[in-house]
């Protein structure tokens, strides 16, 4: 099984676009581990909080492993980028400029697609 963590608009992208995340994974890269930092997490309850529910947080709080470097960062994408290449993980984004920073690492992104589906970019 291969875990990927799914950033903050990378799981707004998916609720909105009405993905089915299981499948869509599975399609791509096999069964995976869903992957979460405290910070995505706050970041999705003050955004859910903003605009009221609908984001599904139970589904992915029940779902999703809480990871978080030993390192503390200012920036949650400082972060992500740090776990993706020490833990060799592929990142869930549609942020432009985290996935220009995870190709510089190369670091594989999966992104949501026009067609409401994922693709992984290795």
């Amino acid at each position: 099984m291969t875990g990927i963590i799914i950033d903050t608009c990378g799981w707004v992208a998916i609720v909105d676009a009405r993905i089915n995340i299981d499948l869509s994974l599975e399609s791509q890269i096999g069964p995976v581990e869903i992957k979460i930092t405290n910070s995505i997490l706050n970041e999705l309850k003050i955004l859910e909080n903003q605009n009221g529910s609908g984001l599904l947080l139970e589904l992915l709080e029940e779902r999703a492993e809480i990871i978080n470097s030993e390192r503390d960062y200012t920036h949650t994408d400082d972060e992500i980028l740090e776990l993706a290449i020490s833990q060799s993980l592929p990142v869930l984004t549609v942020d432009k400029t985290l996935k220009s920073r995870l190709h510089a690492a190369n670091a594989a992104v999966i992104e949501v697609t026009s067609s409401k589906g994922l693709r992984l970019i290795e």
